[in-house]
């Protein structure tokens, strides 16, 4: 009698490794990355059913973790005695990206650039006192600011040059949303403001007193200003294997070209962001058409690929921070 033997029982899928993908709270960062996060709330809740990723994500997920670039600045740099840098994938201010060189290497997608415009230095409408970037040297003059991190901090000290900004202590750190406020309140002479408050900021009865990004270029021959990018952590593919982390880089793309493509949709997926930005602000909610155009200024072709371009303007900013003494200089810059 022949035994005919058992099939083998069949060997159950791989786990699925999940990644953290840290990203700004404002418009653009969520349009580019809500196909593969799914679409969250500000507090990183899904906001309706189960994630489904919107492209092939292979053998990850993603779960968004939205927040402060500023914070995700200070995170990033976190010494290992404290845990070392807490995300797989972050936002990163150019300028913060100096010093965790080693740790992480840029995506070649989803950085934002100012074309000719960028953050802006503001103050009140009807403030006589200031004029022009020159007003905003003494040290009496107080400055809100995103974070001294920042990629816009950097720009507002090459602009001022290095004697101003010596004077640290009138530099008042706090979250980007919180800035057009405390100018309207008189609690601060000027803030440097960023994401929508780039557009918003005269509906607070202020003015500019210089767009950082017109000045980049006009100083530069026309080079876009970097302001933001995306960051890989360098070790994943000690941890995944080699080619993890342009494999990781295309995957990022790929949620930027669904993005793109279903514009209407990843619109819908910003507006809870814009509304609690606004909110916070002490503005009205945002309209479709604002957030759109907001989100067309940072989401551009150096979006989906910075190139030769976008890189040259990051190494230019970071080597006249270096230079000025404002930033290290990073060993190198690896894009993948």
């Amino acid at each position: 009698m022949t035994s005919v033997s058992s099939p083998a029982p069949a060997s159950a899928p791989a786990a699925r490794i999940e990644l953290s993908l840290a990203h700004s709270g404002d418009p653009d960062d969520v349009f580019m990355w809500w196909p593969i996060t799914g679409k969250v709330l500000p507090d990183g809740t899904l906001s309706s059913g189960p994630m489904v990723a919107q492209v092939p994500t292979g053998r990850f997920t993603f779960r968004a973790v939205p927040g402060d670039i500023s914070a995700f600045n200070r995170d990033a740099a976190r010494p290992a005695s404290e845990g070392g840098a807490p995300y797989d994938i972050t936002a990163l201010s150019v300028r913060a990206y100096a010093d965790v060189s080693d740790r992480y290497v840029l995506s070649r997608c989803g950085s934002s650039f100012g074309e000719g415009y960028g953050p802006k230095l503001v103050c009140r409408a009807g403030d006589e006192s200031i004029h022009c970037p020159n007003c905003l040297k003494p040290a009496r003059v107080r400055i809100a600011v995103p974070g001294k991190r920042t990629s816009a901090f950097l720009t507002m000290g090459l602009l001022l040059g290095k004697p101003a900004m010596e004077h640290d202590a009138r530099f008042i750190e706090m979250p980007f949303d919180q800035i057009i406020p405390a100018v309207s309140r008189g609690q601060v002479d000027a803030g440097l403001v960023i994401h929508e408050g780039q557009v918003t900021f005269a509906d607070a009865g202020l003015r500019e007193v210089e767009d950082l990004g017109r000045w980049w270029g006009s100083r530069t021959g026309g080079l876009p200003l970097p302001l933001g990018v995306n960051a890989i952590r360098t070790d994943l593919e000690a941890r995944y294997g080699p080619g993890t982390l342009l494999e990781l880089s295309n995957i990022l793309a790929d949620s930027l070209n669904y993005a793109l493509a279903h514009w209407e949709e990843s619109i819908d997926a910003t507006i809870p962001f814009a509304i609690l930005n606004a909110k916070t602000s002490g503005m009205a909610p945002p309209s479709r058409e604002r957030v759109e155009h907001y989100v067309r200024m940072y989401v551009t072709g150096l979006t989906s690929d910075m190139g030769t371009k976008g890189r040259s303007a990051i190494e230019r900013l970071l080597d006249e921070g270096a230079s000025a003494g404002l930033c290290t200089k990073p060993a190198a810059i690896r894009v993948v």
